[in-house]
Parts: structure tokens; sequence; C-alpha cells
């Protein structure tokens, strides 16, 4: 899958499902989940135990996801997390060395930012996608904001992303959303409730496709 396929399904598909956990046992059956509700574009995060290994069974079992790492930080951890399959890299903050690491690999890099000249750094060190977190207190009124100098950016905001605001937060120009516990409740996730959690990711689903 080249660059701009994923980036194609990622802006398509407009949620980006991401998953912490304390614990890896659960992660396959999550992304089942999350998988059958609609939510295809997964984020497993490095906060999780095993991580990586955690990336390859996924890429390995289920090839219909669009499995990406997050909270990536250096450029030794991007490199093998994609060599575990992952299909784009994601990280908390501006770490060049990152977006460079993914540039030589030739895949998307989400890299993470908040202020407008963290969001230029980003971007002319070849981000695909500026992660705009924590999202959460500022709202679709700052993606709307960062576009009206930067049109040419494409803004992912994650953190604060519900089915009340990811339509909103559409409409105001971003390219696609990222959702964590709002979308994976922590309790859920602890209980095995794969059932809640397929029943969440519908709700986004039809949340965000009726922001057309």
């Amino acid at each position: 899958m080249s660059k701009a396929d994923v980036l194609n399904r990622l802006k398509s598909e407009k949620v980006i499902a991401l998953i912490r956990a304390d614990s890896s046992a659960s992660l396959l059956d999550c992304a089942r989940a999350l998988a059958a509700g609609g939510l295809t574009c997964i984020e497993l995060t490095m906060t999780t135990p095993n991580a990586i290994e955690c990336c390859a069974q996924v890429a390995r079992e289920l090839p219909h996801v669009l499995l990406g790492l997050g909270t990536v930080l250096d450029a030794d951890t991007a490199k093998r997390g994609i060599a575990a399959g992952a299909k784009f890299i994601v990280t908390p903050a501006v770490r060049p060395a990152v977006i460079a690491a993914c540039k030589e690999a030739g895949v998307p890099i989400l890299s993470g930012a908040l202020t407008p000249t963290e969001a230029c750094t980003a971007w002319d060190a070849g981000a695909d996608v500026i992660k705009v977190f924590p999202a959460e207190f500022f709202g679709p009124a700052y993606i709307k904001s960062l576009k009206a100098p930067f049109p040419h950016m494409q803004f992912l905001p994650t953190g604060g992303v519900t089915p009340e605001t990811v339509g909103d937060f559409l409409k105001a120009g971003a390219f696609a959303t990222a959702a964590g516990s709002a979308l994976v409740a922590p309790a859920a996730l602890k209980a095995g409730d794969w059932a809640a959690i397929t029943k969440r990711a519908q709700e986004f689903v039809a949340a965000a496709n009726a922001a057309k």
C-alpha cells in the first residue's frame, strides 16, 4: 500500500481508533471489535506493554485493519514499528528524527504539534499530517483558526473527539480525527466488553458520516 493510499484511507474513514491498554492480552480482540463497528484505522500506542509484538500480531491476523503505531518518540522505535507491520506512525510531539525515518521508509508520519510554530516546524520537516494534540482544550474552532493561515496543511485533532464533536472537527477542516478513551473506554477494555466497543465505534462512524 502506497503512502497516498494510506492517507486516502485515513481521510475517508475519518476516525482513527487509539488503543491504550495496561496489557497486550486483549488488544487483538479490541481491534476486532472496532473493525466490526466500522473503524478499521487503528493506532496501537507504545504506552502499551509489548506494543511492537502486538503490532506484528494485529498486522498478521487482521490484514484488513490499517494499523498504525503511536506515541513514537525516536527513530529506532519508528523503524521497528514499520518492520512489524505499522502502515503509519504517530508522535505526540514534534520529533524530527522520527519524521526523517518515516520519510526515508516511505511511510506516512502524523506528527504531534499544538502551536502554529510547532505545526510549521513539523510540516517543514516533512510531516504528512499534523496531529493537533491535545485538542480538547481548544476544540473545533482551533482547527478552523489553523486552517486560515495554513490551508495547505492537514490537521488531525486528537483529544476531545466524541460522537458529539467529531462532526464539528471535520466541518472545521480537519483531515480526519483520532479518539482514544472516548471510543475505547478503559472499563470496557478491561472487562472485555467487545459488544460495547463495537457499539461505540458504530456511533462514531454514524456521527462522522453525518458531517459530510
